[in-house]
């Protein structure tokens, strides 16, 4: 409310400056000395000989002239300054001596004497302007105050802001358009949270059961599971109000600011109750004290201690309820976990087939879907995917869409942005040598080939040669499902499949490359875990030999290993003969497929991506240029099936574009604004435009022609319109015994208007 008032002192200082102004613009002197003319010209004037070549006036006669301060006005006979002279003069000469001006005076009282002339001159200053000589002093008066009042407030906010640094940065809202409806895959999490809604909405239900009110809850789940938009959807189902903020925005440089801001957000809460806290990454200030290197932060640490007291504190915080997001709860405090605080903790964990399903259909309202568009399919490719990367997904698809100008996104377009999410954008303007291409394809037909011979690996949706992100090609697999456990032989499957790129260019080329690299990784990777994380060594057997949680430095820095170095090294060997048991097998595999392995390459290099469907035929023993002309129909049917969809939806709109026109010509006329033969044509334009209509074969729903009544067909008709038809019999009964409940003058003047009526 400050920064109100304030606003308005200024708005009305501003105006009591601008009447100033106004007022001074009244009093501006706006006198005209006149032309400039030189000294010996003003004998010419006395004379009456003086031309002004610029004017081409001849023959001018001075009448009055005005002298001081070495300049001297001149008033001309017939001049329009004869009123405000010597203020407004036709011309002034400057004189630097007074023998100039007596001088001048001599020759004009001999014009008078001798030849009669009607000359007058005086030396008096004429009357001057008293606000004009003012008007400096007041402006100083009017700046100087300006200066001061601008000073005093620049101190007064300085001095607020000074003081503010204790102040919560605390947001409140009241209400938010974020529903439970506009959230999927998380219908666990929903319930949990719509219990505190119910809560606060109607507390009576659960008291009476002694019951109490939740006084923390924790969301704990990956980044982009939806977290904060769960807190919205609260905000906007609860009819109390929503106190949002950032668990950065408590700490700042100045010590004791985080303590004093917790205790404000608190006490803004307690005028709200009940109200709804909301503290984003709180893991910003709630990491477990005690755990820095070298010392430990004093300032976080108070922060979290007063956060700590003022959730369950001495002092109980009836109806305030406290929200907070996490992706990292392993580093929170215990104090800052332990029931009472934090009463519930709400995994929100990555979307399921189902859930995945359900957010595809609420991001995919927006948007126009081609009829090719699978929800189901498009589910089970996008396993792993959070709801931000579904979100970014079908919006990479709608931007790929318009830049191809479809009018609708088609599947390949979401496929693509799929891949777009994963791997980033393609590179198909990276110059990429034939030798290079070649080895590409080879690589990437190995791994193709091994995926569909390997019983456990996961279905090939796409194999291409073009560079995206830091790979030079890619094939990628897609589960079937969403399996939370895997088995010994699909991780033993998935080594062998990561290996084909490698065994492939080693048979074809008889030589290796570096683009096995990711490869290497991957498949040293998974058998490290198995061995050292999930005990799947056959000579090692049920054992672990490394920490599943992540390491917290400030905590684990000084924790050393649990085993020997001898069993280090047998973990090792037991590594290594994982990966050459599935390497040889692997081999084998490419070896008896050389004629499959040769033709998907040669597939690859002419379309340079190939999609599930391709793959399978290749498998199936077709050959590569069979394979081609197939995409290549399937592309023109696609492409024809787009032009007709483009070719409609412009036929609909001009359509639309018709009908409004018709709509629009009619109320022009109803109003008198066009005449009847300009709403005619309108129509006819119309008519005509359904009547093209007929000769497309496209499925667009014509319209009836609009018809134009002439004015004998705007008359009142005597016939009567209902859902049940009448003979004329009947008509003729009610008339008859309409006539005679009537009085005999009404009946004659009707009997009359209805002879005129059959005249007509």
């Amino acid at each position: 409310m400050e920064e109100k008032k304030g606003g308005f002192r200024l708005s009305y200082l501003i105006l009591i400056l601008v009447v100033v102004l106004l007022f001074c613009f009244l009093f501006i002197d706006t006198s005209n000395p006149g032309k400039r003319i030189e000294l010996s010209d003003v004998d010419a004037f006395i004379a009456g000989t003086y031309n002004d070549e610029e004017t081409g006036d001849r023959n001018l006669q001075m009448t009055e002239l005005y002298y001081y301060d070495g300049t001297g006005y001149i008033l001309v006979e017939g001049s329009s300054n004869a009123q405000s002279f010597p203020n407004n003069a036709d011309y002034y000469f400057e004189y630097s001596s007074s023998n100039d001006i007596n001088r001048i005076i001599e020759k004009i009282d001999i014009a008078v004497t001798e030849d009669g002339k009607t000359i007058t001159y005086d030396t008096q200053r004429p009357s001057e302007n008293w606000f004009l000589n003012f008007l400096p002093t007041l402006l100083i008066i009017v700046f100087g105050f300006v200066m001061v009042w601008a000073l005093y407030r620049m101190m007064a906010n300085s001095n607020r802001g000074a003081l503010s640094f204790g102040k919560t940065r605390a947001k409140a809202y009241a209400s938010t358009k974020v529903k439970f409806s506009d959230i999927a895959g998380a219908d666990e999490e929903k319930a949990e949270l719509e219990e505190i809604v119910e809560f606060l909405k109607n507390p009576k239900k659960f008291t009476d059961l002694g019951a109490r009110i939740p006084k923390g809850i924790l969301l704990v789940g990956n980044p982009g599971t939806g977290k904060t938009l769960l807190a919205r959807a609260v905000a906007g189902e609860s009819n109390v109000p929503f106190i949002s903020i950032s668990g950065s925005d408590f700490v700042e440089m100045f010590v004791g600011v985080g303590a004093s801001r917790v205790r404000d957000l608190f006490e803004q809460a307690k005028k709200n109750k009940p109200c709804i806290v909301f503290i984003d990454e709180i893991d910003a200030v709630g990491r477990q004290r005690g755990a820095g290197l070298g010392g430990g932060n004093d300032e976080r640490e108070q922060t979290l201690n007063q956060l700590l007291v003022e959730m369950d504190g001495f002092e109980p915080n009836e109806g305030i309820i406290v929200l907070a997001a996490t992706n990292r709860s392993d580093v929170l405090d215990p104090a800052l976990m332990r029931p009472g605080r934090f009463d519930r903790q709400i995994y929100v964990n990555v979307p399921d087939v189902k859930g995945r399903e359900g957010i595809l259909r609420i991001h995919a309202r927006n948007k126009p879907l081609d009829e090719s568009v699978d929800f189901k399919t498009l589910a089970r490719l996008t396993t792993g995917f959070t709801g931000a990367d579904i979100e970014n997904m079908l919006n990479e698809a709608a931007i790929l869409a318009a830049r191809a100008n479809r009018p609708t996104i088609h599947m390949k377009d979401i496929t693509e942005g799929i891949n777009k999410v994963l791997m980033g954008p393609q590179k198909k303007s990276r110059l990429v040598t034939e030798k290079d291409r070649k080895i590409t394809a080879y690589h990437e037909a190995g791994h193709a080939i091994l995926g569909k011979k390997l019983e456990h690996c996961d279905n090939v949706q796409e194999v291409s040669i073009i560079p995206r992100g830091m790979a030079g090609g890619y094939t990628m697999q897609r589960p079937d499902d969403d399996n939370s456990f895997v088995f010994y032989s699909k991780l033993m499957d998935d080594i062998a499949m990561s290996m084909g790129g490698r065994i492939a260019e080693e048979l074809i080329f008889g030589d290796i490359t570096t683009g096995a690299s990711s490869d290497i990784q991957h498949a040293s990777k998974v058998a490290h875990k198995m061995v050292f994380d999930w005990g799947m060594s056959k000579e090692l057997g049920f054992m672990s030999l490394s920490s599943q949680q992540e390491i917290f430095v400030g905590r684990d820095y000084q924790m050393k290993n649990d085993f020997s170095e001898k069993l280090a090294a047998e973990a090792d060997d037991e590594v290594r003969q994982i990966l050459s048991f599935n390497y040889q097998r692997a081999k084998k595999i490419l070896s008896d497929n050389l004629d499959i392995l040769n033709e998907m390459a040669t597939l690859l290099l002419e379309r340079e991506t190939i999609y599930t469907d391709e793959v399978n035929r290749i498998m199936e023993g077709k050959k590569a240029s069979e394979v081609a002309k197939a995409m290549e129909k399937k592309e023109k049917s696609q492409k024809e099936k787009e032009r007709k969809l483009r070719e409609k939806q412009a036929m609909e709109k001009q359509l639309n574009d018709y009908k409004m026109k018709v709509e629009e010509g009619k109320k022009l006329l109803e109003n008198g604004i066009i005449t009847a033969e300009e709403y005619e044509i309108i129509v006819k334009d119309f008519n005509d435009y359904v009547k093209s209509l007929e000769k497309q074969p496209e499925k667009v729903e014509k319209p009836e022609e609009q018809k134009v009544e002439t004015d004998a067909e705007k008359k009142p008709k005597r016939v009567r319109v209902n859902s049940t038809k009448k003979t004329e019999e009947t008509v003729e009964k009610e008339d008859k015994s309409s006539q005679q409940t009537q009085k005999p003058k009404t009946q004659k003047k009707t009997t009359k208007k209805k002879d005129e009526g059959e005249d007509k």
